[in-house]
């Protein structure tokens, strides 16, 4: 299942690579952070909520808008 989500507080290249980070340490996340679109895009090779993956995120220290797919 691909998931896209929506992050605000992004602003540089470490930004991504906490919440690309956070997400990837999730078992059954593969996740690539596209700075420029604000955007996670995550693959899940299990079953993972919604609610577990903007806690990674928030944990991280970033909000996530939406998330869609």
């Amino acid at each position: 299942m691909e998931k896209k989500m929506l992050i605000e507080g992004m602003s540089c290249g470490h930004c991504s690579m906490r919440v690309e980070k956070a997400l990837n340490d999730l078992e059954g996340v593969s996740a690539k952070v596209d700075l420029e679109k604000k955007t996670a895009f995550v693959t899940l090779t299990q079953d993972v909520s919604d609610e577990v993956l903007t806690k990674a995120v928030t944990d991280a220290g970033y909000e996530v808008v939406s998330i869609a797919g």
